[in-house]
């Protein structure tokens, strides 16, 4: 095992976190058929590494590897696999980065990879680590704590418009603009430093007949300032494309996301991977234009009520999954169907 994460600091809060990994069995049976002889897995958020556990146990001829950008999460993960020590290596890393992760290795391709997007269990029990607005903790939500970007900055520091612009686009809060003004006066007259004051503040800042529908008041705000924080969606969209590429033929790829933006993204580069690339009305299709994944999934799929019942946390999963068909850059199709986008907008 090559263990590479960054000395931890593990709160002694940790040790009592709960953690039940979201579609535990679904993950699994998809990835599975994947196993060939010396096939390479990557959990590409390893968290406390039950997924990778399950797939450790159920494939005995895989490798895994696991990224996680939360040197506590390594650290505790490390401590889980050690039966599998043999066959594991543990790096500290985002998963965008797993190309580079791939080339250090000396992996050329793989044959399963999962995402389990989000916060972790481990980061929403930790008070100290600032996610959860459901207690008092410190202004702080980043998912590694030597990262320079903390909520702390973003509330104190972000100028009203930019600060309502990532409650609009990564929250999707329709009283983005209120919440920012709010914040903005308030942080005049004392800087936050807590989560208590802030969620108090945005539940205040939202009408009373709002407050009574859809939870906690301060549950999309506290969402789009960690987006913010861990530059979430933007690693993301690098992330699942580098993922299907580096993906062998018959290799899979498996995700779970809690929201809507997280979805989107994944659902779009997962299409773009299964579509036919050539103009419409061709006899025959070039072979370069034919599909080059399969998707595994007919929209997304969700947990069932009785996985819900047993852990609340899975409620918003969304799962989608695809397997490799054909060699091909499923990043450079999306870059096209970009550019397509922007010229037909200018129309």
């Amino acid at each position: 095992m090559r263990s590479e994460p960054r000395q931890a600091r593990e709160p002694a809060a940790a040790e009592s976190a709960s953690h039940a990994p979201v579609m535990l069995e679904r993950c699994v049976e998809t990835l599975v058929p994947a196993a060939v002889d010396g096939a390479v897995f990557v959990d590409a958020t390893l968290g406390l590494g039950g997924h990778s556990e399950a797939l450790l146990r159920a494939c005995p001829g895989i490798r895994l590897i696991g990224l996680d950008r939360d040197p506590q999460a390594l650290a505790r993960s490390s401590e889980r696999l050690a039966p599998f020590a043999d066959r594991i290596d543990l790096v500290h890393a985002v998963y965008d980065e797993l190309p580079v992760v791939l080339d250090r290795l000396g992996v050329r391709s793989i044959h399963g990879i999962l995402f389990d997007l989000g916060v972790s269990s481990l980061q929403l029990d930790v008070r100290e680590r600032g996610f959860a607005y459901a207690f008092d903790a410190p202004l702080d939500m980043r998912m590694d704590q030597d990262a320079p970007l903390s909520a702390y900055e973003v509330v104190n520091t972000y100028p009203v418009a930019e600060l309502a612009r990532v409650l609009r686009e990564y929250g999707e809060e329709r009283f983005s603009g209120r919440i920012a003004s709010a914040i903005v006066a308030a942080r005049a007259k004392e800087p936050f430093t807590t989560t208590g004051p802030l969620a108090e503040l945005v539940r205040d800042s939202i009408p009373a007949a709002t407050r009574r529908t859809g939870g906690h008041p301060a549950k999309r705000t506290f969402q789009a300032l960690r987006i913010e924080v861990n530059a979430e969606l933007a690693v993301l969209q690098r992330a699942i494309p580098a993922a299907i590429d580096a993906l062998a033929v018959g290799g899979r790829i498996a995700v779970l996301a809690y929201h809507s933006l997280e979805d989107r993204l994944v659902k779009r580069a997962l299409a773009a991977g299964a579509a036919s690339t050539a103009p419409p009305g061709l006899p025959i299709a070039p072979p370069d234009t034919d599909p080059l994944l399969r998707l595994l999934t007919r929209g997304s799929q969700e947990p069932s009520a009785a996985e819900i019942a047993e852990n609340p946390r899975a409620a918003s999963a969304k799962f989608r999954a695809a397997e490799r068909v054909r060699e091909g850059a499923v990043a450079r199709r999306l870059r096209d169907t970009a550019s397509q986008d922007r010229r037909a907008r200018r129309y």
